[in-house]
């Protein structure tokens, strides 16, 4: 069957050309259903290049927790960067595909007991903390670890903030890192995290004012400190154009080299810009109805098998098989729950029943929230 997309300028402006063009191909000369999600290579590729590279003494690991499908993971280990982890899972799978402790790090500042076995026994060095109970932990179960703690910082105009759950503010960073070297760890440096999908690019500036702070204090207390963890929050494009990663990281790299000492190590963890705009959820229309004044598609993907982040507020961009015209809709998954509603008032073609729809930047964030809810498979993966 040949499909047929209408691809419009706005499209190209969210994910590359290439990429839609190795979809629109793949869907053109394979039998398998939708719903699943294709990986661009080269765009994996591209974006490990490029993130880091304006920034001294940088070193990247992939946050395993954006996406972990296996064929990924063993692309990204390919290119020689490390990984970020928080589970024995995630372990596990970096395990099976021969990537050596030395390239890992986690950054999880609340760890669980099994996890700090196993990354103990597997032989990783480096673990982030933000509370007495996780260096009384840490001091138990890798005693002698470099540690590094993570410090609250300005979320705002993050689409995903993580201000709450995590971190310290200076005064109590500056005291668990006492504590931690009291306990026989080896405090090493700082992180924070300026947000998921962070649109803002002065939250870095904001970031690293407070870190520069805690720097200082560390070393007047005697702590000399070498490591500084930025995480990551590089954002890509949704539905609208976003502040690139060269620009970002020029930014760090300036305010690094103003505040820090020349040769510290700078640790950063991507996972959503690595994968992200490399991804295309490839899905189905499987159902249509008026409801009230409301127009409503079901897809074949919904909020439990891959869109979770619509959820908290991740909007996409769609590429609709349909007619010229736009109308409104409401889109909604496959299960039987009314919770399973992806996005409102959506301007599309209007599609028939088993058009297929394209999702645009739908690599990150999908298939690890997935589950089978109401008995509906997770999304194979497929690299391109």
């Amino acid at each position: 069957m040949k499909h047929r997309f209408r691809i419009e300028k706005s499209h190209l402006k969210i994910t590359a050309k290439s990429t839609i063009r190795k979809t629109v191909e793949f869907i053109r000369n394979t039998v398998i259903e939708p719903p699943y999600l294709l990986m661009d290579k080269a765009k994996v590729r591209q974006k490990v290049h490029d993130i880091g590279k304006h920034i001294m003494h940088a070193e990247v690991f992939y946050a395993v927790k954006a996406n972990p499908d296996i064929e990924v993971l063993k692309l990204v280990n390919s290119l020689g960067i490390g990984f970020e982890i928080a589970s024995e899972g995630e372990l596990n799978i970096l395990a099976s595909i021969g990537v050596s402790s030395a390239r890992i790090i986690t950054s999880n500042p609340v760890k669980s007991f099994r996890f700090l076995r196993m990354a103990a026994e597997a032989g990783i060095k480096y673990y982030s903390f933000d509370s007495e109970a996780e260096v009384l932990k840490l001091r138990e179960y890798v005693p002698g670890a470099s540690v590094y703690v993570r410090l609250s910082v300005p979320n705002e105009g993050s689409e995903w903030p993580l201000s709450k759950k995590f971190a310290v503010e200076v005064d109590e960073a500056e005291e668990l890192l006492i504590l931690a070297k009291k306990k026989g760890l080896n405090p090493v440096g700082i992180t924070f995290h300026v947000g998921s999908q962070c649109t803002n690019i002065y939250n870095w500036n904001s970031a690293l004012n407070k870190a520069k702070d805690l720097w200082e204090r560390a070393e007047k207390a005697g702590i000399k400190l070498s490591l500084l963890n930025i995480g990551g929050g590089y954002p890509i494009r949704y539905t609208k154009d976003v502040v690139g990663i060269s620009a970002i990281d020029k930014n760090i790299n300036k305010l690094i080299y103003e505040k820090f000492p020349r040769k510290i190590r700078v640790l950063i963890e991507p996972g959503r810009a690595v994968v992200g705009d490399a991804g295309i959820f490839v899905t189905r229309v499987i159902g249509k109805a008026s409801r009230g004044d409301e127009e409503w598609l079901s897809l074949d993907v919904g909020v439990f098998n891959g869109l979770m982040e619509s959820v908290g507020g991740i909007k996409y961009t769609y590429i609709v098989e349909g007619s010229r015209e736009t109308r409104k809709w409401t889109l909604a998954g496959p299960s039987c729950d009314s919770f399973d509603v992806i996005e409102k008032d959506v301007m599309l073609p209007e599609p028939s029943v088993g058009s297929y729809v394209l999702i645009l930047s739908s690599g990150a964030y999908t298939i690890s929230y997935a589950s089978e809810f109401n008995g509906f498979s997770i999304p194979k993966t497929i690299l391109i």
